[in-house]
């Protein structure tokens, strides 16, 4: 079966990429191999020069390249022209970086000299999702290349232009052939590509099914591997929050990517006091958000990605509602060619309804309210996942209270949270495990070396 690219505002099929044969998977892993041969001796000045070079061929064409995104996925035009400048920014940035970070560190024992150096592994395979159909790969692949790896990018079969893009632009920069290698192939094939040898490990970014099933995978094969997975992040308004900026944050949160972000509030937890002016101010705000033609300046929500992601949101909302939660705005789909779903907010969501358990992959927002902020950070971490969390505050008590009890990788205060080259981005329990961008991910696929002297 070919992949197709379909415009989820439309329904439209935009184009069809053949599948590969099991000859040409073989061809393209024995030319990743190869190109991870010349690419570990390269010097990273050298590697350095050709990411910048990629960065500048992005930045030159971000119009059309957004434009592709918007047309494959549903993201708003301004979200796309955002996401490709993001993208060329992680590429500046570990360009500039990466050899400062990567250089060998002296340790002090009784040798001579010893210390710890940072090589790279080899093939990565990446598996990665549809929602960032750019910036997902960027973020673990510009890493792992400046490491001196090589990537096998198995994209989601939805966004096939996005996967061919990247390779494109890569040796259009002057990256020799295999350093990104984009495999047409279907999910079952996975695990036949991580038992070859030539393969040393492994990264997904998607749902907690599919990180199960690779991470057994790997752990099966011995090869290394990195899981950001689901989230249901917490959102928390403390009793001394400025409720202009937390409303206003709180539906960029919701419905960023139309709600398409494993890193989106989706929880958000308020006290007491403030409750009712923050449900009734941001029921409001969401009822107003301007849907439709993604490509329009004007559209803030887009459309889910295909027919089967909203027909499952709205089946997880009609069935909370029967359970007893509480609409008070949207909670239906839009009766318009596309896959639209209304912005919605919802409250007193019983904990064991689908709203109250699942991951909603949509613009649909929880509403709890707690008595104070220590029960407000029990609501936010009683919850399966921990990928990240933000507490909107205007006392620095609260805020370093929250920083210290909230079970994820990353908290933020006073704002959306976000990914960004300098931090590590990442999660803990059921939402993965392993870093991606800055320091720690720039060597998490990197043979840490002790050496020693005598």
């Amino acid at each position: 079966m070919p992949f197709l690219s379909t415009n989820p505002a439309t329904g439209e099929v935009i184009a069809e990429y053949p599948t590969l044969t099991s000859g040409e998977l073989e061809e393209r892993l024995a030319t990743a191999q190869a190109g991870y041969e010349r690419w570990r001796r390269t010097p990273i000045a050298e590697r350095a020069q050709l990411m910048t070079r990629a960065a500048e061929l992005l930045e030159g064409e971000i119009p059309v390249t957004a434009e592709m995104m918007t047309r494959e996925m549903g993201k708003t035009f301004a979200a796309a022209k955002g996401e490709a400048s993001k993208c060329a920014l992680a590429m500046r940035y570990f360009a500039e970086n990466a050899a400062r970070l990567l250089a060998p560190e002296s340790i002090p024992t009784s040798g001579r000299r010893s210390g710890v150096r940072f090589d790279p592994l080899g093939p990565i395979l990446a598996v990665m999702p549809w929602n960032f159909p750019l910036w997902q790969v960027v973020r673990f692949g510009v890493p792992a290349i400046m490491a001196g790896n090589v990537v096998l990018l198995k994209h989601a079969p939805n966004v096939p232009a996005s996967a061919q893009y990247l390779e494109d632009l890569f040796r259009q920069a002057g990256f020799p052939e295999g350093v990104l290698t984009n495999l047409f192939v279907e999910v079952d094939t996975v695990g036949t590509i991580l038992a070859d040898p030539r393969v040393v490990g492994v990264t997904l970014t998607g749902s907690e099914r599919a990180g199960r099933s690779v991470a057994s995978l790997a752990g099966a094969n011995l090869k290394k591997c990195v899981l950001e997975l689901g989230g249901s992040d917490p959102f928390v308004v403390g009793a001394h929050a400025d409720l202009d900026l937390a409303v206003a944050q709180a539906v960029t949160a919701r419905i960023q990517n139309n709600g398409q972000a494993c890193i989106a509030a989706k929880r958000f937890i308020v006290v007491r006091p403030r409750a009712d002016e923050f449900l009734e101010r941001f029921s409001a705000a969401m009822a107003s958000v301007r849907t439709g033609d993604p490509m329009d300046p004007e559209v803030e929500l887009g459309p889910l990605v295909s027919r089967a992601q909203r027909d499952q949101l709205s089946a997880q909302v009609a069935s909370s509602v029967a359970a007893g939660a509480v609409v008070h705005t949207g909670a239906h789909e839009l009766d318009r060619p596309g896959f639209f779903y209304a912005a919605t907010v919802l409250s007193e969501v019983p904990g064991d309804s689908r709203a109250g358990c699942e991951e909603l992959f949509g613009p649909v927002a929880t509403v709890t309210v707690a008595d104070d902020l220590e029960a407000a950070l029990a609501v936010a971490n009683d919850s399966p996942w921990g990928l990240g969390g933000s507490i909107w505050s205007s006392d620095d008590r609260e805020i370093d209270r929250a920083i210290e009890a909230l079970e994820c990788g990353m908290v933020f205060a006073n704002g959306i949270v976000a990914s960004m080259p300098e931090l590590p981005f990442g999660g803990t329990k059921n939402s993965g495990f392993g870093r991606e961008l800055s320091v720690y991910g720039l060597r998490e696929f990197t043979n840490v070396k002790s050496f020693h002297v005598s």
